[in-house]
């Protein structure tokens, strides 16, 4: 059975589980989600109850959100067993960074980017203030962290959802001076092939970036 995942190349979230499809030189298939390709559209809406992507279907199983979508392929993908730890308390804690990235970073970056979709010219500017702000305190949270402790070997399901939220949230709010071992992350995580193909594959999109995408990475 061959995986299937519908996404967008320019899609945080999409790259997730790309970054681990390719890790494992996983046969799939990429089904792009846009207008230009309503059949997957409208499958995408249909199986997500808020119609969001990824969505990743295996045979007959259809698995909603990121994360859920790295679990699933933890399990059945035989070269990606090392996405989650098998000690249950390291397991504990590479679920716990999972959700610092996705909800911190990720999701503070977001409230910046949702700012700017709807009203380019005007933002409004206590939201630009509180996804900023936020970011912040989740770089200075991140930075203890490293400090205090080490991440498992890439790849792993930290990998995934570190990669694209730091990418992507470097280019809202840079990651300060004063959290070294955050920027240090990112840069290593720009290193690895599965990563790079990320981000070459989302060039063509980068003109879309609703604040401006920067002149690097």
């Amino acid at each position: 059975m061959t995986f299937a995942l519908y996404g967008h190349p320019f899609s945080s979230y999409t790259w997730k589980a790309l970054i681990a499809l390719y890790a494992a030189e996983a046969e799939f298939e990429f089904r792009t989600v846009g207008p230009d390709h309503p059949d997957n559209l409208a499958f995408v809406r249909r199986e997500h109850p808020a119609g969001k992507f990824p969505v990743l279907t295996h045979g007959g199983t259809t698995i909603v959100e990121a994360t859920a979508i790295l679990e699933y392929l933890h399990l059945h993908h035989p070269a990606l067993a090392q996405l989650i730890p098998a000690k249950p308390d390291d397991a504990v804690t590479i679920r716990m960074l999972d959700r610092v990235f996705d909800n911190y970073v990720m999701g503070n970056m977001q409230r910046v980017v949702n700012a700017y979709l709807a009203d380019a010219n005007n933002p409004d500017p206590a939201e630009v203030a509180a996804g900023k702000d936020g970011l912040n305190r989740t770089y200075r949270w991140l930075e203890r962290w490293l400090r205090e402790n080490s991440l498992p070997a890439h790849i792993s399901l930290i990998t995934c959802a570190a990669a694209p939220s730091l990418f992507y949230a470097d280019w809202v709010e840079p990651i300060p001076a004063n959290c070294p071992r955050v920027a240090a992350l990112r840069a290593e995580l720009l290193t690895l092939p599965p990563v790079g193909r990320c981000v070459d594959e989302a060039r063509p999109w980068r003109r879309f970036f609703p604040l401006g995408a920067p002149d690097r990475d």
